[in-house]
């Protein structure tokens, strides 16, 4: 995909092909995966077993993706694909958090849908960069296990310096950029209108993921009276078959020729999806249980985003200011 795709290309390409009505489009470890989970339960709903594809922000991809046509198509025939499956009475819809992030995202998404419904979800800035780093060390995006010294690199890392071995995504470890979130909703609202955005609070999911749902089915305009089993906002990974995870990691994570070569079998034989949760289990194992919240560097992180909370509060027309408890700050 090109930096710019002109909408009149797009019309052309997807005369006959399905385009997505909706996308999720962040942020990370805010509920996306919950609600991209729920959402699909929905007949009325199809969304692809890819949940990220990352098609439109392709100078976002790492190395894997880009070499992953299957799951992240390259082409606009590719992704379209991907939602050949949809009935015509279903509404189709994507989920990649990295689009909220983007600078691009935005402009792209509405040059190929410009009817694109846009579902958003904002999490406490402190909270939610505590979250992202521990995802990053846990997938081996970052290497710093200090929060605070991972945010003080930014201004280096800006600069190609102090990055991780093989670094693949460096925008992704620049945290405080994250944390623009009155500049992501304009770069939506900029390209949609304002009935074509809906902006969901990470706290109202996590207390009733039910009602939440709900709300985003009426947005949707699907029935909002279906049963739906609820998922949990932040879901743990768990092993899916632990004799077969046992198998695997025995042998995928062993060393030497024979190693090598039952690589390749596995390869052949089992799901990406298994190969990668038995790595990222294995990895969390190494790490260890998460340490407390260093409440110390929590209250810092508040008062460096007291003035986009504020700021956001005032573009969603919402007290976030005392719902996340910055009235207290002083």
């Amino acid at each position: 995909m090109t930096a710019s795709l002109e909408p009149s290309a797009a019309v052309n390409t997807t005369a006959h092909a399905r385009l997505p009505d909706f996308f999720i489009v962040g942020h990370a470890k805010s509920g996306t995966t919950a609600l991209y989970e729920m959402l699909k339960q929905h007949s009325q709903i199809y969304m692809p077993d890819v949940k990220e594809s990352w098609f439109f922000v392709p100078e976002l991809r790492s190395p894997a993706r880009r070499g992953n046509a299957d799951r992240h198509p390259h082409t606009l025939e590719g992704y379209l694909s991907l939602f050949q499956d949809a009935k015509p009475e279903q509404r189709a819809g994507e989920a990649t958090p990295s689009y909220l992030f983007s600078h691009d995202a935005a402009r792209r998404i509405a040059e190929v849908q410009p009817a694109a419904r846009i579902i958003a979800i904002l999490r406490e800035p402190a909270s939610f960069l505590r979250s992202l780093h521990l995802q990053f060390l846990q997938t081996n995006v970052e290497t710093e296990s200090d929060l605070g010294k991972a945010i003080s690199l930014e201004g280096r890392r800006r600069e190609g310096k102090d990055l991780p071995p093989n670094c693949t995504r460096p925008q992704a470890l620049l945290y405080s950029d994250h944390v623009r979130y009155v500049e992501q909703l304009r770069r939506y609202h900029d390209v949609f209108s304002p009935e074509q955005i809906l902006v969901l609070i990470y706290d109202d999911f996590r207390a009733d993921n039910d009602s939440i749902v709900r709300r985003v089915l009426r947005f949707l305009d699907v029935d909002d009276t279906s049963a739906i089993e609820q998922t949990d906002a932040n879901p743990t990974v768990q092993v899916r078959s632990p004799r077969l995870y046992g198998l695997v990691r025995s042998l995928y994570l062993g060393r030497g020729p024979g190693s090598r070569r039952a690589k390749k079998v596995i390869k052949a034989l089992t799901p990406q999806r298994l190969r990668h949760e038995v790595i990222a289990i294995e990895h969390r194992a190494q790490l260890g249980a998460p340490q407390p919240a260093d409440e110390q560097l929590m209250l810092e992180l508040r008062h460096r985003f007291k003035d986009e909370v504020v700021a956001l509060s005032d573009y969603l027309d919402r007290d976030l200011v005392g719902l996340w408890g910055y009235d207290s700050l002083g």
